[in-house]
């Protein structure tokens, strides 16, 4: 029969604590935005997917297919390709391929890039309900931006 009544005393005091902690929360202000008609403010450090950076003069992305990057990343999620064109010093990039599905935006393959060719992009507003939305091809979407 003791037991019957710590049971009860016990509970009752889980309950008090609870719903103290509720009326303690219930007036304080709210934190939550109204997302569709306010746009949140993103912060300087917010990590979005990687994007190409664009070289200034010519457009064209300051990668060198070095393939720096692709070799950084923990999870495999960049695949790059590129092409010595005749009569050209170096490589030009031909693909560039994100799986964003696999990325953890851990960072290693931004800080692993010496030649200024990848950051992190503003994106934030990220949905969808198919998988293949989000394998993207940087240098296209590079291309579409100029």
């Amino acid at each position: 029969m003791n037991e019957y009544w710590n049971d009860i005393f016990g509970g009752a005091k889980s309950l008090a604590v609870g719903l103290n902690i509720t009326a303690r929360e219930f007036f304080k202000p709210v934190v939550t935005e109204q997302y569709p008609h306010f746009v949140p403010r993103m912060t300087k450090r917010f990590r979005g997917h990687i994007e190409l950076i664009p070289n200034e003069k010519t457009g064209a992305p300051n990668c060198v297919v070095c393939g720096m990057c692709q070799r950084a990343c923990p999870s495999g999620c960049i695949s790059l390709a590129g092409e010595k064109p005749e009569g050209a010093k170096k490589k030009v990039l031909t693909r560039y391929v994100l799986d964003f599905t696999t990325c953890s935006l851990c960072g290693s393959c931004v800080e692993s890039c010496k030649f200024n060719a990848i950051r992190f992009s503003r994106d934030y507003n990220l949905a969808g309900t198919n998988k293949d939305d989000f394998v993207f091809d940087l240098l296209k979407r590079l291309e579409d931006k100029s």
